[in-house]
């Protein structure tokens, strides 16, 4: 959880905490696709951002 925090937190400065900006909508779009109706649910997608957030965080690591 810790990792999942950190990672989000380094996504977040990096995009200037703009959720709604290009590279979040992006990511949403690549990671669910464009029709919101067949997207999981709510719970679904923050665990799947959770995961994201992680593994950025460990790719990060892993570059050093």
């Amino acid at each position: 959880m810790i990792q999942s925090l950190l990672g989000l937190f380094r996504l977040g400065l990096s995009t200037r905490f703009r959720v709604g900006g290009a590279y979040w909508s992006w990511r949403e779009e690549t990671a669910f696709g464009s029709d919101r109706s067949t997207w999981p649910t709510a719970r679904a997608r923050r665990h799947a951002m959770f995961e994201y957030a992680r593994w950025a965080w460990r790719m990060r690591r892993f570059t050093r």
